[in-house]
Order: C-alpha cells, then structure tokens, then sequence
C-alpha cells in the first residue's frame, strides 16, 4: 500500500491517481504517524511539495531506523543538488519533479519492490548463534595502541573466516571508523531511536559494512552526541548472537559504557607501552579488574612498540604489573602509516613483522571460543566494498 501527504487537494488527486487508486491521501504529516501504526503493511509513503524540506528529511530520517522497510519518495516542483543532497542523508528512497508522472509510478514500483524484499527479511531475521564471543581491548591510559589492536584482530580473524563486528564504545573520542576509513550513516547515536527494542534487526540497523565479514558500530560522529548507556549490555549481547567475535574497543575509563563490556566479555586485551603513564594506568587497571572479579585467565596483554629504548624493558614493566605480555608489538613507522590510509596493517601489508605478530595473536585469541574456519570458508583479504553503507540481511555462520 502507498500512502500520499499534500495539503492541495487538486495535486494530492493527481498524485493518488498517478500512483494508484487504491492510496491513502492525508493532507499534513500530523497524522501519518497513527495511520502508519494502524496500517504495519504500509510500505511507501510520498510526500509531496507542502511538506517542507525539514520536515520530510526528520520524517525519512527517523523511520530510517524505527521503519527500515518503509520507502520514502520526495516529490518536488524542481529539483536541485541542495534538494537531492539532503534527501541522500535523510534516507528517501527516490526523489521526483511533480509533472512527471511517468518517473514518479516508475519509482513508487521501485520502491515498493524493496520494501517488500527488506520487509520479508526482517520478517526472517539474523539467525542468532550460540557461540558468540566478546573480546574488550582497554587501557587506562590514551595513545596506546588500543583503536589499532581492537581494528587489526578484528580484521585478522574476519581474514580466518569468522564473522566479526567491532565496537566503538569510546563515545566522545571514537576512532575505529576513522582508522578504517569509514563514513557511517548510523552509530551509537542512535541507539535511542530503537526506543527500547534492542534486536537483531534493529541493531543490524545501525551496523557499517567494511569488508567482506567484518562490520562496524561506530561511535557518535558528532562530539556531545548523547548515547544511552542503559541498554549496552543488552547491544553486546545480541551482538554476540548475531557475529562469530565482538570486537569492543573503550575509552580509558570504567564508566557506564565499558563496565557492560566487561561484564560480557569473553576475554579482555590490556594494551600498554613502554613507559611509567601507561605502566601506573594499567597497574590501577589490574587492580580494578580484580575487584570486579574478572578471572585473570581472561586476560591477555599486549605491549605496544615494546623495542623503544626509554629505560623501562619488558621484563620490568611485566614484574611490576604482575602479567606476562602474550605479544609484543615493535615499533614503526609502517603502522603509523597505515593508520593514516585507513588500512589494518594486517591488510596494507601482510608480511610485516607487526602484521605477523597481530595475525598470530589473533588466532590465539579464537582458539579459546572459536574451532578453527576451514580453510575452504577463509577470505583474502581484499579492501572493503562499501564505506559508510548500513548493513543489510546479514546472516551469521553458526558456530559450534
């Protein structure tokens, strides 16, 4: 069905007529909102030129994610780059001039041809697999590597053939998105909007595809953007059901965001380097993790340009801190590099000693909830498709 809003009763005639008798007219978006609730098989909606700019993208943009299936067609006397600029970030499906009647049934059936393959594939949603992994990368202290340890395991074991989703739970200063050149249309920003419904489509929602099974759940784009911390545990957790490995990366705090993480973590990766900051920072970490009774044999350590030559070795700095670092990453330019392309090293360059030991460390971590992929179901890595598009119709591989 195909519901059409315009305030003028001559074009909202024409506009029912073009796209089918049968449509629904309402002359004002005040309404659309109980006539879309009474009518859950509603699939398109058109809204014509007396819906202003503003309100037509708040509309597309908010049933983007409360709505996914539902197609939005601006119609509009003229058409400019302004016009079609803001109809791209607010999500409508298609936009038309009003005198071509021609174009508009074209994309009405266009429309609704898509509404109902994503209808029915969110009437059959992500399978959900038992076996599920969390992984936490934390540091107390900033600059030391966690963004790049949490992106590279995550693209190391999507490279084994496991089904992996990273996690930027560093709300206020994220960087996974950037470090893998990516530009989401959704992020943790919009967790609100699933107004309390925390499932595998609705979440799926959210998610930015980078490559072939690796994906992404960016943190806010916009500093000060506020992110609901209620409902964390319950994200991770269906994330969980729907991916082979949960990748988390954090902020350096245990605050509302990253005590959830811990919580359903599987294993947490400490992440350190060479100097006094970052050996106090974990020092305290460590002693906090014991008071929450996270078991220690969880744990797994990486130190970061662990060959710097500043008076504090890797034997001290692993007494002191009462943990043995199970990888130790050198120092070099190439990962900096990287870095700055938007590139895992462990892609950009694969047979570099940093991408060796990143690779290797990875695979040690999926052996502990993970069988090994046959090599038949593994990847080359390949660089990622699709920058900043939502993920559609994923489907996981069970894990057993």
């Amino acid at each position: 069905m195909t519901t059409v809003v315009e305030q003028d009763p001559v074009l909202a005639e024409f506009l029912r007529t073009t796209v089918g008798s049968a449509a629904t007219v309402l002359p004002s978006l005040d309404s659309i909102e109980d006539h879309l609730r009474s009518h859950q098989t509603e699939l398109v909606v058109v809204l014509g030129p007396s819906v202003g700019n503003q309100a037509a993208a708040a509309f597309a943009g908010r049933n983007r994610i409360a709505r996914p299936a539902l197609g939005v067609i601006l119609v509009r006397a003229t058409l400019d780059q302004a016009v079609l600029a803001d109809a791209l970030r607010s999500g409508m499906s298609e936009v038309v001039e009003t005198n071509d009647a021609a174009a508009l049934r074209e994309a009405v059936r266009r429309t609704h041809e898509v509404a109902m393959a994503m209808s029915e594939s969110l009437d059959h949603p992500a399978e959900v697999s038992a076996g599920g992994s969390l992984v936490t990368v934390f540091s107390t202290k900033g600059g030391v590597g966690k963004s790049l340890v949490a992106t590279n395991i995550a693209a190391a074991m999507a490279d084994e053939g496991h089904r992996v989703c990273v996690v930027d739970l560093d709300i206020h200063c994220g960087d996974v998105a950037i470090m893998l050149q990516l530009t989401p249309v959704h992020s943790l920003a919009d967790l609100s909007q699933l107004s309390g419904q925390i499932d595998a489509s609705g979440v799926e929602s959210l998610l930015t595809e980078h490559s072939e099974r690796l994906v992404v759940l960016a943190a806010p784009v916009h500093l000060g953007s506020p992110v609901p911390a209620e409902p964390i545990g319950s994200l991770l957790e269906t994330l969980k059901g729907m991916f082979d490995v949960v990748v988390v990366d954090t902020s350096g705090m245990f605050d509302d965001y990253v005590l959830p993480a811990l919580d359903h973590s599987d294993l947490v990766v400490l992440v350190g380097t060479l100097d006094i900051p970052s050996l106090k920072g974990l020092k305290l970490a460590v002693g906090t993790l014991d008071l929450l009774n996270l078991s220690r044999d969880k744990w797994r350590l990486v130190l970061n340009r662990a060959d710097a030559k500043v008076g504090l070795s890797a034997g001290e700095f692993e007494e002191t801190l009462g943990l043995k670092a199970d990888v130790s990453l050198p120092s070099s330019r190439d990962v900096l590099t990287a870095v700055n392309r938007g590139e895992a090293i462990v892609r950009a360059n694969r047979g570099h000693q940093v991408s060796k030991a990143l690779v290797s460390f990875a695979r040690s971590l999926a052996e502990v909830f993970a069988p090994p992929v046959p090599a038949s179901e593994q990847v080359e890595p390949a660089p990622h498709s699709r920058r900043g598009a939502p993920r559609r119709g994923l489907r996981s591989r069970k894990v057993a």
